[in-house]
């Protein structure tokens, strides 16, 4: 990570205390955290006694959900706090008892204590998870204390699996942790921990029992122990550090060891990085590897660039963090980079003197005068090289032939306009433009052409403007300061020049990896499937490190689709390979693997057209930070998809489950009904009469007419579902759909006013005449069933420019409010209705074979009480053939 130092507040710094100071200033809750290593070592009581106190302080304090496991000191410290009655739910015949976030909400308490913060909620909740309701909470204004043992943290799962042998399915995103407020670690020793599970405070004696031979082994308990302290140490070191940025406070603390090694260009600048990983791992401690880049000498060659890249590499190697500041005072990148960081250790090269310039300070001297709180560690070099420094930064690389020569040239023109207008012009103004020539060859070039331009310009000028001309002997004493005065000057602009050439340089650069971070970020937010998520990247990382890419992703069966041989080790290891790695280095391309949560989703080849760019520490380290966005995409699209598919799977249930429920209730009835009719006549034979066998007749033909709908509603159903619904679309009177409806519903509409008012002029409409055909008797059917007996039903039509639409009305029980579209949902049955036959199928088949002929279907309440259901379906011009054939229509009011 390349980090500019020019003494400007550190704009991250700035970002994150507006961000702490934004969170003071709105009305979001606190969060509290009591964390320990495991269950038994007193987090709930600890807890409890916590809220104890804030009640006796007045604070409204309410128990959401607190788990006593039995222990009778942690149920009686709930005495006296209020508890919120918990919810119901039944999944799968079981019923389970839930936290009430809505009860809560409701109450608004002070502060709520919610027990077990990774406990995975009952399906239909409205969170998945715990942590999820506490962080509403919190949004609400709401003060959370809450519990939590290490081994359900997300970034250790895997180090709790390895030590106990366990793996641990309910997480928390380590995002939880580091936003609570405070944290509090809740300890007691292996022993005493051991000694509560054998006197049955933590579990009952049989669980205790397998607990002590499986999780609770004193190993097991050290080494969670362990991953306990180190992650709340973790926690208080980043608010200690951040306290002391806020509070301007450079000094170092040395609360926690960090180590810090600075590298450079020498050669063996790779014996201070091995020296520092040796140092970091005798104090076990984090440490970080830096390198200087200078500002206004134009950065590094080539060659040191690539010997840098190769010690922070190196580094990064051997588990370090490497970082390249740019900025041309070495000591002071360095002292604020261990003041912001609270470096505790600092390793540097051993310095070597100039035997032409003893009196220059070294970097350990001026890093020592500036750090007066660390201890630094001087490695010795391996046998001195000219005269070298203690790290790149002290020398900018040698400047091309090109800008003395460009200095040469600029200083010529000079002296030759110079000469020109000798005659005219004075000494005072020659002098300008001197000055006006060294300026320009500072903006362009680096600054020891530009000096080497100060003392040739000086020496043009001697010759050929100061008497006695084309001689170094200067009659008037008063020359003398006029020269020193342009080396000042020429100087001062130079390097003034130089610095805003080198700084504007260093922006576009930055700006250039910002743009093409976030271009590449907008890309990938956009991006639905991992074919576009890879183009994404392929395209991009070619835009920073010219050459080809291509992106192998993970299959199904979780191996990677690829037959390369280096692809699939980076994939398997989740480490880089290739070209300037360690692994397989003669390769002629680079291969980043996409890793996200702990898992590859990918591997991006790299082959550059100049094998030097990947060793540029700035653009690889942008090719790695694609490389992490591309996986947290691909993460993301994974998720999305493995989301959906449970979706559709809970639908499925949820269908499977009213389908059952419906066919249970309602072809249970008609068969009941059958049977009973068959029995009859088959037992009582020829003793029942002729109007009796009839009536029994009649009730079986009516309930297998009755089974027979129903059956036919759900396949139906399953056509207007999986697509197969075939419409044959032909040009038809639509007063012929209505008296064949009409015909068909002949006996369940006896006893019924069914008044049809369809203009004369309506025009013919381009439909499947039987599919339209069920929708007017699946609408007369739901009127017939939800109006009283012998109410009016009435079927009408009218015609718009591009539109027919067809209502069908009642006088029934209406529709709820908010219930308008749900009617429309398979298996939707009205509240009050639930006693109707039927299994709520028929509105969801209308609206499909409405749908599929183009047009749309919906419900109103009508004036005085009851529904209308209106459909519209597409009207066009129907053939020449066809317009002139003539056809019958009834009036416009007909009652049947």
């Amino acid at each position: 990570m390349v980090e500019p130092r020019d003494g400007r507040p550190d704009p991250d710094a700035l970002l994150h205390r507006l961000r702490e100071e934004g969170d003071e200033a709105r009305t979001r809750g606190r969060f509290k955290l009591f964390f320990g290593a495991a269950p038994g070592v007193g987090k709930t009581f600890t807890m409890l006694e916590a809220a104890a106190a804030r009640r006796d302080e007045g604070v409204d304090v309410v128990i959401g959900i607190v788990e006593t496991h039995g222990r009778r000191e942690t149920q009686r410290l709930t005495e006296g706090l209020p508890i919120l009655p918990r919810r119901t739910v039944e999944h799968r015949g079981i019923v389970l008892e839930e936290f009430d976030l809505d009860a809560a909400m409701a109450r608004r308490p002070a502060l709520l204590l919610l027990d077990e913060l990774a406990h995975t909620n009952a399906p239909g909740s409205r969170h998945a998870k715990r942590w999820q309701d506490v962080d509403e909470l919190l949004d609400a204004g709401i003060d959370v204390y809450s519990t939590l043992n290490v081994q359900h943290v997300e970034s250790l799962n895997d180090v709790v699996a390895q030590v106990t042998g366990i793996t641990v399915r309910e997480t928390v995103p380590d995002s939880v942790i580091e936003h609570a407020d405070e944290i509090e670690l809740v300890d007691v020793s292996p022993e005493v921990l051991i000694e509560r599970l054998r006197d049955g405070k933590v579990y009952v004696p049989e669980q205790a029992a397998r607990a002590l031979d499986r999780f609770f082994r004193r190993g097991n308990l050290l080494a969670l122990r362990e991953l306990a302290l180190r992650r709340t140490a973790s926690r208080v070191d980043a608010d200690m550090r951040g306290w002391m940025q806020r509070s301007g406070i450079r000094d170092t603390w040395a609360a926690t060891d960090r180590v810090l090694a600075c590298v450079g260009r020498r050669p063996d600048d790779d014996r201070i990085v091995r020296r520092a990983r040796r140092l970091a791992e005798a104090l076990d401690a984090e440490w970080i590897a830096l390198s200087v880049e200078p500002v206004m000498a134009g950065g590094f060659s080539d060659d040191d660039r690539a010997t840098v890249a190769a010690h922070l590499q190196l580094a990064e190697r051997l588990g370090a963090r490497a970082v390249t500041l740019a900025n041309d005072d070495v000591a002071d990148a360095v002292a604020g980079f261990v003041g912001a960081n609270n470096v505790t250790r600092l390793v540097l090269g051993q310095p070597r003197r100039r035997a032409w310039a003893p009196w220059r300070r070294s970097l350990l001297d001026a890093v020592a005068q500036r750090v007066t709180s660390v201890d630094v560690m001087v490695v010795a070099a391996d046998a001195p090289r000219g005269d070298g420094s203690a790290t790149a930064a002290q020398h900018a690389p040698a400047p091309r032939l090109s800008g003395y020569l460009q200095a040469t040239v600029v200083v010529g023109i000079v002296t030759a306009i110079g000469l020109l207008l000798r005659a005219r012009v004075s000494t005072t103004d020659v002098a300008m433009l001197y000055i006006l020539g060294i300026a320009i060859i500072g903006s362009r070039t680096q600054y020891r052409p530009a000096l080497f331009a100060s003392v040739l310009a000086i020496l043009a000028f001697d010759l050929c403007f100061v008497p006695p001309f084309y001689t170094l002997a200067v009659s008037d004493a008063n020359y003398l300061l006029t020269f020193a005065m342009m080396l000042v000057v020429a100087v001062l602009v130079s390097r003034l020049t130089g610095t805003l050439r080198a700084q504007a340089d260093a922006a576009r650069a930055r700006e250039a990896r910002t743009a093409a971070a976030f271009s590449l970020s907008s890309d990938l937010s956009a991006a639905r499937a991992p074919a576009e998520i890879s183009a994404a990247l392929e395209r991009h990382s070619t835009s920073v490190v010219p050459g080809s890419s291509r992106v192998s992703l993970r299959r199904d069966d979780g191996a990677l689709d690829s037959d390369d041989g280096v692809e699939r080790w980076a994939f398997e290891h989740r480490q880089m390979a290739g070209m300037g790695t360690q692994t397989l280095p003669a390769s002629p391309a680079l291969y980043l693997p996409l890793v996200a949560s702990d898992v590859a989703h990918g591997v991006l080849r790299m082959a550059p057209a100049d094998p030097r760019d990947v060793s540029d520490p700035a653009r690889r380290q942008l090719l790695e930070s694609f490389a992490t966005q591309a996986a947290i995409a691909l993460e993301r699209v994974r998720l999305a998809e493995g989301t959906e598919l449970a979706r559709v799977e809970v639908e499925a249930e949820r269908l499977r489950t009213s389908l059952l429920s419906s066919l249970s209730h309602d072809l249970r009835t008609p068969l009941g009904a059958i049977e009973g009719a068959a029995s009859s006549l088959a037992d009582a034979g020829t003793t029942l009469g002729d109007e009796t066998r009839r009536d029994l007749a009649q009730a079986i033909v009516e309930e297998s007419r009755r089974m027979t709908r129903m059956v036919g509603n759900l396949l139906d159903m399953i056509r207007v579902e999986t697509g197969a619904l075939s419409v044959h679309q032909e040009w038809q009177p639509l007063e012929e759909v209505v008296s064949v409806a009409l015909l068909r519903l002949d006996e369940r509409l006896a006893g019924r006013e069914v008044t049809v008012s369809l203009p004369v002029a309506l025009p013919l409409v381009c439909i499947d005449a039987i599919l339209v055909e069920q929708v007017l008797i699946n609408l007369l059917e739901n009127a017939l069933k939800y109006s009283p007996a012998g109410s009016p039903i009435a079927i009408g039509a009218t015609a718009a420019r591009d539109t027919v639409t067809v209502s069908v009305s009642d006088r029934g029980i209406g529709i709820p409010p908010g219930q308008a579209l749900a009617v429309f949902d398979k298996f939707h049955r009205i509240e009050h209705s639930t006693e109707t036959p039927g299994v709520g199928l028929g509105l969801t088949i209308c609206r499909g074979i409405v749908l599929a002929h183009g047009g749309r279907i919906w419900l109103e309440a009508r004036d005085g009480g009851g529904t209308v259901v209106r459909f519209s379906l597409p009207a066009g011009e129907p053939p020449a053939h066809i317009v002139g054939m003539p056809h019958d229509g009834p009036d416009d009011d007909v009652t049947a």
